[in-house]
């Protein structure tokens, strides 16, 4: 099935299981479909079943946002608080549409807790209180971890208590009875070769010529270049190498503290699952990989690079990417949204040392190459996961490998036999609905939620939030503030007040003078040479120019040299 196929699925208001090999695509569906009724005025419930995969969609953890928390059972008095909570019981009962990344890791004690708190909350007897429900996710990657005990008070609320590991397994999974969705689309491997491999894996008919393909690829640490990021399967591990390669590089080291607002337990939840440390040392030579996607700046979750340089300006890292562009590396933010606000927020520099990760934080990301160690794998879906991580064969290195790393669950193996069978059936069965028939169904599900079948127009009163924000930006500006100052003041970062400063310019509200006053005197000094260079290459994109002075002037020094060029 291909996304858009996917996605008009979704749109019907049906239950949906999106499901699919790694690159094929579900979190972009995800976020389209969330896209789509956030333009026709309504939110979705953006959840994860673990704390990092939550950070990758701006949400909730599935168990923060249903109120079960930590708890591994649930009593009828546990019920009865959660309902009554005026917090959580708001936010289940405003929900039209809830999804779960990740759903592979989510027990299905877990899934059937959520759902026993929907249909409380919402006084309605049927899946999830009536929700549209979306899981997400693929069982041939990491499980969720087991539980070793049970409470008899789970078998008063659902009688399916301490049966099977999976998610699917869990009565709350029949009951919504999900259509499937089993995209075929591949957008991350680009070796026909390693998909085959990696798909001999997923069907269990793993053969002698595949175990030699990987053999070829297995090579000794000392063969490999030391900024290649590991894999590991344990943490201690990944600590123990990424201590050893910072000590060794002789120079300063940077030291980055990440900021939080909000309440306590949603930044824990946010730290917890954010790749980028609270504390972050630096170095230049420093082996780094980007922790967050940003196509505008030229990252991904998974770009691998070189601390290059710090700004002179910012004193923010330079970083050299494999493709050898030049990014200055700046502040991002990790945020739990909820109803379409920001609950709470932890800011840092979107990097993590990157010379080595544990498998289990690796899942998500696609990197062009990687050494790994998959000798200590201990669980089903913990290789191919590591596995799957690099987009062609030759990014892979392996230090060794045990028989439990190219095995997959027996349960899982015959369930996705299933799964790809429902698929094929769904397809054809909404591939045969009449055109019109199928609008109207999505309509009227719009309508449902209370959206709107028109898109709303946001462009208006976006416009008329900037222009009061540069309003106030300008007045702080003409009281003689610095552009620190004036961050501090309005509780933003300098970066958007530079934005601010730029436009104000433009609209010919801040003089060229004004502006000639933030130039230091080298750059003053140089203004003709660097407006030469802007000539000859353009003043759109900074990067050739600073690639240009090989790193001499800082970002912020030619975004001021391009207000003063003419």
């Amino acid at each position: 099935m291909t996304q858009e196929e996917a996605l008009s699925i979704l749109k019907t208001g049906a239950n949906v299981f999106l499901t699919g090999e790694p690159g094929s695509g579900k979190s972009h569906t995800i976020r389209a479909y969330a896209d789509y009724l956030r333009s026709h005025g309504v939110e979705s419930a953006i959840t994860a079943s673990t704390g990092i995969a939550s950070t990758h969609i701006n949400g909730l953890t599935i168990h923060s946002w249903s109120g079960i928390g930590i708890k591994t059972t649930l009593s009828e008095q546990d019920l009865d608080r959660i309902s009554s909570s005026e917090y959580i019981s708001k936010r289940v009962r405003k929900a039209k549409i809830l999804i779960i990344d990740e759903i592979s890791m989510l027990s299905p004690d877990t899934l059937s807790m959520v759902d026993a708190v929907c249909r409380e909350v919402k006084q309605n007897s049927e899946a999830f209180g009536g929700l549209q429900v979306i899981f997400v996710g693929d069982f041939f990657q990491l499980p969720p971890i087991a539980k070793k005990n049970f409470n008899e008070y789970n078998q008063d609320i659902f009688e399916e208590v301490g049966k099977g590991i999976f998610a699917f397994e869990s009565g709350a999974w029949k009951r919504a009875n999900p259509v499937v969705c089993y995209l075929s689309e591949q957008h991350r491997q680009e070796d026909k070769v390693f998909l085959e491999l990696l798909s001999a894996i997923r069907k269990n008919s793993f053969k002698d010529t595949h175990k030699k393909i990987l053999d070829r690829r297995k090579i000794s640490l000392d063969h490999i270049s030391q900024n290649t990021p590991k894999l590991f399967s344990h943490n201690v591990d990944v600590d123990r190498v990424n201590d050893e390669m910072l000590e060794k590089i002789e120079g300063k080291s940077e030291t980055f503290s990440m900021s939080s607002m909000g309440h306590d337990m949603l930044v824990s939840i946010l730290k917890k699952g954010c790749l980028s440390p609270e504390k972050l040392s630096l170095k230049i030579g420093a082996a780094v990989m980007f922790t967050k996607n940003n196509l505008k700046e030229g990252y991904m979750n998974g770009t691998l690079g070189i601390v290059e340089s710090f700004s002179a300006f910012t004193h923010n890292p330079i970083i050299k990417i494999r493709s050898g562009n030049l990014i200055e590396a700046e502040s991002a933010d990790w945020n739990v949204e909820d109803d379409g606000k920001v609950k709470a927020r932890i800011s840092q520099l979107p990097l993590r040392l990157a010379w080595a990760i544990t498998v289990h934080k690796s899942q998500g990301m696609s990197l062009d190459e990687a050494v790994m160690d998959l000798s200590k794998v201990f669980e089903f879906g913990q290789g191919y996961v590591a596995l799957s991580r690099v987009r062609t064969l030759s990014g892979l290195y392996l230090l060794g490998l045990n028989e439990k790393a190219l095995m997959v669950h027996p349960d899982v193996f015959s369930q996705d036999i299933l799964f790809k069978e429902a698929s094929v059936e769904a397809r054809s069965a909404f591939k045969n609905m009449p055109e019109s028939e199928l609008k109207i169904i999505q309509k009227n599900f719009l309508l449902s939620c209370g959206g709107t079948v028109e898109a709303i127009e946001h462009s208006s009163k976006s416009k008329k939030e900037k222009i009061s924000t540069h309003s106030e930006t300008l007045s702080l500006w003409k009281e003689g503030k610095t552009m620190k100052e004036i961050a501090k003041a309005r509780k933003l970062k300098e970066r958007t007040i530079f934005d601010h400063i730029e436009h104000l310019f433009d609209k010919k509200e801040i003089s060229r003078e004004e502006i000639m006053k933030l130039a230091r005197p080298k750059l003053k000094k140089s203004l003709p040479q660097i407006n030469k260079v802007f000539e000859k290459i353009g003043k759109e994109k900074l990067t050739p120019v600073f690639e240009k002075f090989e790193g001499e002037y800082s970002y912020d020094d030619l975004r001021i040299a391009r207000m003063l060029f003419n």
